[in-house]
């Protein structure tokens, strides 16, 4: 009975996660998810048996939040559902070990620090999925989270962790008064605690919106084109030139004598034609009749390309031809008068797009989202599309990029005072997954205090303002475009622009000094019983 008990737990702690996610409306369930996890780590005897227990409870959040993964890639959906599950219980198996030496203060201590270690972790290396960071949970409450402008998501994932923490603390003590009796005035210093950490952050988020970003006067008129076609069959040769077709004619049906910038999703152009051919292939040249027939107009647009090589490189591929090439994700912006500016994607996603190194092996394993036969080579850093006779200058951020907070603040380093994304996410069809990533999309507006415009083949295309809200948008599966005047924002930055994910960083010293410190001592006493 009392292994089923906990086995209870470990689901309700995976339900509970589950349910905080967007688009689901109950974000607040996150401030004590973690607290039957936290009682089963206290309950359970065997460092062995606790691994069990908070596997499920990790999986159950991974499997119900994005399952839709599978829509795209079954086999890679297995693998990056156990694998983060297996990753995510690392800061636990850390807080079990520390809490066990050192105590319970230290333990819960090495928690928020191994969690935000993992968390930078999961930012940075090959095998990046940073999709179920705890500060992600507020996308669709932004009312709570203005303050990310100053600490980014790091900033949500240590008030989660702490409160959480702070909260099962003090239940404990409750439960053991009989045998350690509390006295009034701690119950209500404790409970006070509580109340300012979860008050505090709303209390600044409030009021930071009335302390408006300053603002140019100068606009941009934007159309957003969003053509709802089947990513699984707009790789078609036979279909590319209707496709191209169908995005002139949404663009012309919004396009006047204001409009600046029209942006088409990603690879919008998917013909397999070399970058350094676009300008004159026959294919595309419906494209360029069109931006000279709107000379004021930048066209910014995704684009499915590759470059022929002499020899290998690290990114090269061997054609059947016997040549070599590189594939290209890319994003190229176009008017009458400047030469082509184009951007590779940079943040590809894990076994999808590319594959880590360390997983050559099981490359036969691993399906594309479409259109290429291997992995993407990629741009080493952010680059600025500026656009004709405007001072807006346009982040050509590619789909996936968007969920890293820092890499899109790099843009606005650069200069960027637009943020626009172009993206597809019909591979996962009508599911939770294109509302998360539109709700990321909210989060990187307040973290740079930047409009985003953001176009997205089968939806949902937006236009959101620099406090996460969405001004305008085209629903789901359907074929339109949007027209909306944006404000250019002036050169000022905001804190998390300038310094970026340091909380993580500060975090990972600390995680370290841990880790080291913990290393240390199993030394010390190592060499206690080699001299008994």
């Amino acid at each position: 009975m009392h292994q089923f008990k906990l086995i209870l737990l470990s689901i309700l702690s995976g339900l509970l996660l589950f349910i905080a996610w967007p688009p689901l409306p109950f974000a607040f369930c996150i401030f004590f998810a973690w607290l039957p996890l936290l009682f089963i780590a206290d309950k359970v005897t065997k460092k062995n048996s606790f691994f069990g227990y908070a596997f499920l409870t990790l999986f159950i959040w991974n499997v119900c939040t994005t399952w839709w993964i599978w829509n795209s890639t079954d086999i890679g959906s297995i693998f990056a559902i156990a694998a983060n599950s297996l990753v995510m219980y690392l800061p636990w198996w850390g807080y079990i070990n520390l809490k066990r030496k050192f105590g319970t203060k230290i333990g819960y201590f090495s928690l928020i620090a191994f969690w935000m270690l993992f968390e930078f972790i999961h930012l940075n290396w090959e095998l990046s999925w940073p999709w179920l960071s705890l500060g992600n949970v507020f996308a669709e409450k932004t009312n709570w989270i203005q303050w990310y402008e100053f600490t980014g998501i790091g900033g949500g994932s240590l008030w989660i962790l702490i409160f959480n923490i702070l909260l099962y603390d003090l239940l404990v003590k409750i439960s053991q008064q009989q045998l350690i009796p509390l006295t009034l005035q701690w119950k209500i210093k404790r409970i006070t605690t509580l109340f300012l950490v979860i008050i505090i952050p709303a209390v600044i988020s409030i009021s930071l919106p009335l302390n408006n970003f300053d603002e140019k006067s100068t606009t941009t008129n934007v159309v957003i084109i969003q053509p709802n076609i089947d990513p699984y069959q707009k790789f078609e040769s036979t279909s590319i030139s209707n496709q191209i077709q169908k995005l002139i004619s949404l663009s012309e049906q919004k396009i006047d004598t204001n409009t600046t910038l029209v942006i088409w999703p990603e690879t919008a152009l998917s013909a397999q034609i070399p970058i350094n051919e676009i300008t004159i292939a026959p294919i595309y040249q419906s494209v360029f009749e069109f931006i000279h027939r709107h000379p004021n107009i930048t066209l910014l647009t995704g684009i499915e390309t590759y470059k022929i090589f002499n020899e290998t490189t690290q990114y090269t591929q061997k054609a059947a031809q016997g040549f070599y090439y590189e594939s290209y994700n890319a994003a190229i912006a176009l008017n009458s008068k400047d030469g082509m500016q184009v951007y590779y994607k940079s943040k590809l996603v894990p076994g999808v797009e590319t594959l880590p190194s360390f997983l050559n092996l099981l490359a036969p394993l691993f399906e594309k989202f479409g259109g290429t036969t291997g992995g993407y080579a990629k741009d080493i850093s952010s680059k600025v599309f500026t656009i004709h006779h405007q001072p807006t200058i346009a982040a050509p951020i590619i789909c996936y990029e968007s969920i890293y907070g820092a890499y899109v603040a790099s843009y606005v380093q650069k200069g960027a005072n637009l943020i626009t994304i172009i993206t597809n996410d019909g591979w996962w069809g009508n599911t939770a997954g294109h509302q998360q990533h539109l709700a990321y999309a909210k989060l990187r507006a307040i973290e740079t205090r930047h409009w985003v415009a953001r176009s997205a083949n089968t939806g949902i295309s937006a236009v959101i303002d620099n406090y996460g809200n969405i001004k305008t948008s085209k629903g789901w599966d359907e074929e339109g475009s949007l027209q909306y005047t944006i404000p250019i924002q002036n050169n000022k930055q905001t804190f998390y622009v300038k310094y970026g994910d340091y909380l993580y960083k500060i975090f990972a010293v600390i995680a370290l000094i841990l880790i080291g410190w913990n290393i240390i001592d199993k030394l010390k006493n190592r060499n206690q019983l080699i001299k008994k």
